[in-house]
């Protein structure tokens, strides 16, 4: 409600000032006032329908979508703090004068048009803004109920002075008041960089910097007087991100330093163009900096997976060297070249890159006949559905085939999971069938003969230490996207408006110079 409160007080006392200025100027002069209160409705009734445009559009969106318009608004409502902060520090001394000079300008026309518009300009801006800054606070505040209330009491404390203003009641030291209620707004403006912040990463614009760094728990506990101050009022989040410090700091210091330091030891002209140009280089040194220091992310090695077979008992391990897969599985070892491969996500890994091989081939070193023991033991110790040992006792006739797959997942360089399945199958005939049979086995035949078979895989530990790697590196490489590509393009387009600003001001300030002289020459 603080922060509402003070803003429809400032922005309403503004338009409320200008207002009253200009109609205390009227009356002195014998014209009616009736065209400047229609301006002033109308500015009016257009804020309100801004404003309530604005929160049904962002009502009506998706929550992504909301999110990302509340960014843009909080972004929105900081800029216009910043430069209303700026323009009222130098110019609330002598806005009165400058005000009474416009409209005696404009009433040399012979007419009060020029006046009503300059009212209606007035009233409209500062009600946009307004309209702008308190949707963006709405959005960040615990309770839309008491800070529309205290906006609304702002605004009403802000036409009361404006009318005591109008009739001499009270007379109100403009620089003091806004300079106490600037500082306060740049803190408030601070809390809506933090809110903006935090909706752009849930709208999915900005994932760097999401780095935990302190707990504010101890200093904002919920419910208490203190919380509703820093977290309320000050929008200061109980655990901000790393990304929100640093915008919060960026914001602050030098509004702060702006608004307080010593008129006294203000630099001239000349001597602030010197600074900015001091500051741009710094800029453009620090973004050359990070451009050069911020280097890729790279994913830890995790050295061969450990493989497991379907009973998930231990069963050899896979490496990758040479541009090959390794796989030793007992005392074999076989090769797995590493060529074709396609990106394909697996396990929540989205950059993952996909290789594998068929292993259709002739089963070799078998025999050509099996009798029925050898039958039984390859069948897992049982005797095969549909082979009868009175009907059909063998020996049979083998053809052996043996089929699989190998499947090979990357991320980098790193194993992310592995999988193979090695099938033989025989086809067993004669020896008292009727059909011939085929029979999908394995095992060890009596007489030691080994027939291949079952799956492998990487062991669920080692996809789970990918996973994380996987996880943490992209995580990373969003950082040095941001630290090292965008946040360097900011520093330079900031440094190249320093310098712009610089030059617009060392071209004016001559003429600033020469101003004195011409007039002295003409009192001569």
């Amino acid at each position: 409600m603080i922060p509402t409160f003070v803003i429809g007080l400032r922005e309403g006392l503004e338009a409320a000032l200008i207002v009253s200025i200009i109609a205390a100027f009227l009356r002195r002069n014998g014209r009616s006032l009736a065209p400047l209160a229609v301006g002033v409705a109308s500015a009016v009734a257009l804020s309100l329908a801004v404003g309530i445009t604005l929160w049904l559009v962002e009502t009506s969106l998706p929550q992504a979508a909301q999110e990302g318009m509340e960014t843009v608004i909080g972004a929105i409502a900081v800029c216009f703090v910043a430069s209303m902060v700026v323009w009222m520090s130098t110019h609330a001394r002598g806005m009165r004068h400058e005000l009474e000079s416009a409209a005696r300008q404009a009433l040399g026309t012979g007419s009060s048009r020029a006046l009503t518009s300059m009212a209606f300009l007035a009233v409209l801006k500062e009600g946009f803004e307004t309209s702008v800054f308190l949707l963006a606070t709405f959005s960040s505040s615990r309770s839309t109920g008491l800070a529309a209330g205290g906006a609304a009491l702002g605004i009403v404390c802000a036409v009361l002075l404006g009318f005591a203003l109008y009739h001499g009641g009270v007379r109100l030291n403009l620089r003091r008041f806004f300079s106490y209620t600037s500082v306060f707004l740049v803190l408030v403006a601070a809390g809506l960089v933090v809110a903006a912040l935090g909706t752009a990463h849930e709208a999915g614009w900005l994932n760097a910097g999401q780095q935990r760094t302190v707990d504010l728990g101890w200093l904002s506990p919920p419910g208490s007087i203190r919380g509703a101050l820093v977290t309320g009022v000050l929008g200061i989040p109980a655990r901000p991100v790393l990304i929100q410090v640093l915008g919060w700091f960026a914001f602050v210091v030098p509004m702060a330093l702006y608004l307080l330091w010593p008129a006294r030891h203000r630099p001239g002209a000349a001597a602030a163009a010197r600074i900015r140009v001091g500051i741009a280089a710094g800029l453009a040194v620090a973004a050359g900096a990070l451009a050069l220091l911020v280097t890729p992310a790279t994913l830890p090695s995790l050295g061969p997976a450990k493989l497991v077979d379907e009973a998930g008992a231990a069963a050899g391990s896979v490496r990758v060297a040479g541009g090959e897969a390794v796989i030793d599985a007992g005392s074999s070892r076989t090769t797995m070249a590493l060529r074709d491969g396609r990106a394909e996500a697996h396990e929540g890994v989205g950059d993952a890159v996909l290789y594998s091989d068929r292993l259709g081939r002739p089963a070799a070193g078998l025999p050509r006949t099996l009798s029925l023991e050898q039958l039984i033991a390859i069948n897992g110790g049982r005797l095969p559905v549909g082979v009868s040992p009175q009907q059909a006792p063998g020996p049979y006739r083998a053809g052996w085939t043996r089929n699989g797959e190998r499947r090979l997942w990357l991320v980098g360089d790193e194993i992310l999971d592995f999988s193979q399945s090695d099938v033989t199958a025989v086809t067993l005939t004669g020896g008292g069938l009727e059909t011939s049979r085929t029979l999908t086995v394995a095992g060890r035949m009596p007489g030691g003969a080994v027939v291949a078979g079952g799956s492998l895989a990487a062991a669920p530990g080692r996809v789970q230490a990918a996973q994380a790697a996987a996880s943490a590196q992209s995580v990373a490489e969003v950082d040095r996207r941001f630290w090292g590509r965008t946040m360097p393009i900011v520093l330079v387009l900031v440094a190249f408006a320093l310098l712009a600003w610089t030059a617009r001001a060392t071209r004016v300030l001559p003429f600033r110079a020469a101003r004195p002289v011409v007039v002295k020459n003409l009192a001569e």
